[in-house]
């Protein structure tokens, strides 16, 4: 925690300059929806600078359905789209998750109720191999299920189906770096 607190104590010195143009307000390019697994940074993954990128960031990359009731995900993707015009959205799931392993090896959740039940609005998964800690053929599935969950929601598919959105499907490799985008012509993820 040390290593944190020293970096924010001296964070404006450093930084303050550069974040001045940001108090006027935000654009950003895109809404990135990614899981709150402390190894996915989208600002690293993508190299978008303060300003450029809203995150949503959820266990297991979730977007609950639209009728779930109000939400912050459905708050965040409103406002991502209405107010903000995102032309973009990229929901990126990733290698190794947690979330995902316990779900395709059935593990016992009760110690943990909420997210049991948050995990409940996960897309259906394969069968998968449970003793496959990438576990990536079920989170490339379960993003998929995603990306279609957030195309049913109105804004969204107002926007979409104007051409002023566009939704894009990636999976993010943990243990390499690597991204791969879901490609609709060969039904596959496929490098970027």
């Amino acid at each position: 925690m040390q290593t944190l607190i020293d970096h924010a104590r001296t964070f404006a010195r450093s930084q303050g300059a550069e974040l001045g143009g940001l108090a006027a307000g935000q654009s950003p390019y895109a809404l990135f929806i990614t899981c709150s697994d402390s190894r996915v940074v989208p600002s690293l993954i993508t190299g978008a600078r303060p300003g450029e990128l809203f995150e949503l960031r959820t266990a297991g990359n979730i977007v609950p359905p639209h009728d779930a009731g109000p939400t912050s995900e459905a708050a965040t993707i409103e406002y991502a789209v209405e107010v903000l015009g995102v032309c973009d959205i990229v929901v990126c799931g990733h290698s190794h998750c947690g979330a995902v392993g316990a779900l395709v090896r059935g593990d016992d959740l009760s110690a943990v109720p909420a997210v049991r039940d948050w995990l409940g609005h996960a897309a259906v998964l394969p069968s998968g191999t449970p003793d496959d800690p990438q576990v990536a053929d079920a989170v490339q599935h379960h993003v998929l299920g995603q990306v279609l969950r957030l195309m049913s929601y109105p804004c969204v598919e107002t926007r979409l189906r104007d051409e002023r959105l566009r939704v894009h499907a990636w999976f993010y490799e943990v243990h390499t770096g690597g991204v791969l985008a879901y490609r609709a012509a060969s039904d596959s993820f496929e490098a970027l």
